[in-house]
């Protein structure tokens, strides 16, 4: 478990009563790109899940408490026991999809059902974990020109938006575009623009058994987006809002329940 750096809490990130226990995050990232890209990993030199974490601690401090794992661990660091200790998971995944152990999937998507939360990031839509919570093919159009996005609020009362700039400003990063294969999202909290004229659905809610998840696309290893304080700003709350009160529980399961009162 990494240590917390103290760190400043915006009065606009949302609040957790002061008597709840910090969130326990487990940042997940295949770490694939950094390893064998000098560029990637001049850009993110403790890894993107390195950055990511960082950007939790920073924003929110000792609301939080924070891990990292990565593919190459033994069960991609996502055993029984470090699950157990997750209320929030996040997940970064690109080129090594298909080498993620589908037992180790299929715990996770137990545990989200259970009620941990999960956010999803950039080419995490395609990631097995995100297609088995959403049933479908999650393919979208894109391009990667390095193009300006302007990420757009359009549920500006969500917990999610609190504190984001309208809009939020990319000057450069991956184009996605429409059609985006998910489920219709239950929140939609954002839509991006490009300068090719491409839009959106970039920040999109789900809630999955008793599990919430956020899905939010900026975030290509070829850009410093997971540096920019507005993205990490996003990042902390959707952790506050995923997380799962008093922290994830039993699965729901069928019982027989004759009549007792």
């Amino acid at each position: 478990m990494a240590a917390n750096a103290p760190a400043h809490v915006p009065a606009d990130v949302p609040d957790r009563a002061p008597d709840r226990a910090p969130v326990n995050v487990t940042v997940w990232s295949e770490n694939y790109h950094e390893p064998r890209e000098e560029e990637v990993r001049r850009r993110y030199p403790d890894g993107i899940h390195g950055a990511i974490a960082a950007g939790l601690r920073e924003v929110l401090g000792e609301r939080v408490r924070v891990r990292t794992a990565v593919l190459a661990e033994p069960e991609h660091g996502l055993t029984d026991e470090a699950l157990a200790g997750t209320d929030v998971l996040t997940w970064w995944g690109h080129m090594a999809h298909e080498e993620v152990e589908d037992k180790v999937v299929e715990r996770v998507r137990r545990r989200v059902l259970d009620g941990m939360g999960l956010l999803v990031l950039h080419s995490g839509h395609y990631s097995k974990i995100f297609r088995a919570l959403m049933g479908t093919t999650c393919t979208l159009n894109w391009r990667d020109a390095g193009e300006r996005e302007l990420v757009w609020t359009v549920s500006p009362g969500h917990p999610i938006a609190r504190g984001v700039p309208r809009p939020l400003v990319i000057e450069a990063q991956e184009t996605y575009g429409e059609p985006f294969g998910i489920p219709e999202p239950d929140e939609l909290v954002f839509i991006s623009g490009f300068a090719g004229g491409e839009v959106f659905r970039s920040g999109c809610c789900y809630r999955r058994g008793l599990g919430r998840i956020f899905y939010f696309s900026p975030g290509d290893q070829e850009y410093p987006v997971y540096h920019h304080p507005d993205v990490r700003r996003v990042l902390a709350n959707a952790v506050l809002w995923a997380a799962p009160d008093g922290g994830a529980g039993e699965p729901l399961r069928n019982t027989h329940t004759p009549i007792t009162w």
